[in-house]
């Protein structure tokens, strides 16, 4: 069945492979971006989906967004992938306030103003599909980055509260935690750093980010309507957890 699908970060990296693995897995998508709109435009002139700018991290953007998206889409948005997400790096000593607020609100906080404005809806329908998308480092922690771990850990949380809120309406909410994928972020990493990288994954390569969108489509089909309050690790063996 076709469904209406809003992707947030969702033209570049592994954002624009989720989005082309839901376009081509029949659903509506839309994909929600935040500043680069040259890439974006390239992204929808190969792709044919359409794309829409606004801030995830401010609640009444959001709000405004999804309901543009459901007017563009012909009715109301019941896929969110909550992909969106920044990293400020830095040792905790030396984090700044800033630098703490800007990951929180852009990779947590987001996960609320983009679901509240929609969750009733898909209460009524009777159905939704609600996929977050976490990190290794937020399930095992890195060094320098406790304001993403933070955030990325927060997901998971999030996930499993929201989904025994919903289960019941037809609501799945369930969360991707990718390890390090082969996106223009990884490669800008040095080579000997990567080296050492790759060198820590059992499977002795990095993730493709259509893999990720692989696992996205999955949870988002009928075939998964057993399937909630669940993070699938994609990391390539790097991290096993329970």
């Amino acid at each position: 069945m076709t469904h209406r699908a809003v992707v947030t970060g969702g033209t570049r990296g592994i954002g624009a492979a989720i989005s082309v693995a839901l376009k081509q897995a029949g659903h509506s998508v839309l994909a929600n971006y935040a500043g680069n709109d040259e890439a974006a435009k390239a992204f929808s002139d190969e792709t044919g989906i359409a794309t829409a700018k606004w801030d995830v991290g401010d609640y009444d953007a959001c709000a405004k967004g999804l309901a543009d998206a459901a007017n563009q889409l012909g009715g109301p948005v019941d896929i969110v992938i909550n992909n969106a997400g920044i990293t400020r790096d830095g040792m905790f000593h030396k984090m700044t306030p800033e630098a703490w607020n800007d990951v929180i609100r852009v990779d947590l906080t987001s996960l609320f103003n983009m679901t509240r404005p929609v969750i009733d809806g898909m209460r009524e329908g009777g159905f939704g599909r609600i996929i977050n998308i976490s990190s290794i480092n937020g399930q095992k922690g890195q060094m320098g980055q406790v304001n993403y771990s933070a955030a990325k850990a927060g997901v998971i949380g999030f996930t499993k509260a929201l989904a025994q809120e919903t289960a019941r309406k037809g609501i799945t909410v369930n969360c991707v935690a990718p390890g390090y994928i082969d996106t223009d972020m990884v490669a800008a990493v040095p080579q000997n750093v990567l080296d050492q990288i790759i060198a820590g994954i059992p499977v002795n390569r990095l993730g493709k980010a259509s893999e990720i969108g692989a696992a996205v489509v999955f949870l988002c089909s009928d075939d998964a309507g057993f399937i909630t309050g669940a993070t699938l690790s994609a990391n390539g063996g790097q991290y096993m957890c329970g």
